[in-house]
């Protein structure tokens, strides 16, 4: 009796709940890992080995490229060309005192190519376009929508994630691309107003920071970015359940998802082309 006792006090303590928690986590973490791996491989198969389908639906895809970049462009440029000008209007003055003036660009343009174009792009697309694709399958999926597509003798995987992920991997670099050439010019002309490096020397500058290694390494890398946006934020929304709040959390844990999976392959890039 005191046994059973102690084992109830036991349950009714931190402790013990805390344990739960971790737990319940730590089972959510491999279960979404991997049906994230099962979407993956589903996914590949769809677009490269399966035979039986007959063609991409370029339509839906054509219509997720105009969400993916046109319609997120606007908040990834404001994004970007901000990021440009405060780190511009922080690094210009000081190598002006120590009289390095004629590597601002060259600093800017490593900076903005290497790295701060495809992650802070990343970042705005996980906020707009993720959290968005999340949302919908997500309904879809709580509306029982999905089931109705089965029904239907359609394929939910070829019909939502297909596009959405070859959107990604098409428009991400095109959105790099843009979004990075702005940010130097936004950098530029924060150069000249904080420390007064003119024109001619920034780009000038800039054309020597400026390597073909350096850009198609960010385009290979942005294009992972975006397929893994995409490919992540569709399987978060389609594993979601329990009516309205189960779309939060699942659009929650897109986002957190692809932060990190954005995080990891970035390093991996780091390390295999700049180790």
């Amino acid at each position: 009796m005191n046994y059973n006792r102690a084992i109830e006090i036991f349950k009714q303590s931190a402790t013990y709940n805390l344990s739960l928690l971790l737990l319940k986590q730590a089972q959510d973490f491999f279960e979404t890992l991997g049906e994230m791996g099962l979407r993956t491989v589903q996914v590949f198969k769809l677009i490269f080995f399966d035979i039986t389908k007959k063609e991409m639906n370029w339509k839906l895809v054509i219509e997720q490229c105009s969400r993916f970049a046109v319609d997120s462009l606007p908040i990834t440029l404001s994004i970007v060309g901000m990021c440009s000008i405060i780190i511009s209007m922080q690094v210009a003055p000081e190598m002006v005192k120590q009289g390095g003036e004629k590597f601002v660009g060259m600093l800017m343009g490593v900076v903005m190519t290497r790295e701060l174009g495809a992650i802070m792009s990343g970042f705005a697309i996980i906020s707009m376009i993720g959290s968005a694709y999340a949302s919908e399958i997500a309904t879809m999926r709580v509306t029982e929508q999905i089931d109705a597509l089965k029904v239907l003798k359609v394929n939910p995987i070829d019909y939502l994630f297909v596009p959405r992920v070859v959107a990604g991997f098409i428009m991400m670099p095109i959105i790099v691309i843009i979004a990075s050439t702005f940010g130097l010019i936004c950098g530029g002309i924060a150069a000249y107003l904080s420390a007064h490096i003119s024109r001619l020397n920034y780009i000038s500058s800039l054309w020597q920071g400026l390597y073909i290694k350096d850009i198609s390494v960010a385009l290979g890398k942005s294009a992972c970015f975006g397929a893994a946006i995409a490919l992540i934020s569709c399987t978060c929304g389609y594993l979601a359940y329990g009516g309205a709040k189960g779309v939060g959390l699942s659009t929650t844990k897109a986002v957190v998802w692809s932060f990190v999976a954005i995080c990891i392959i970035d390093y991996i890039f780091a390390t295999i082309f700049f180790f």
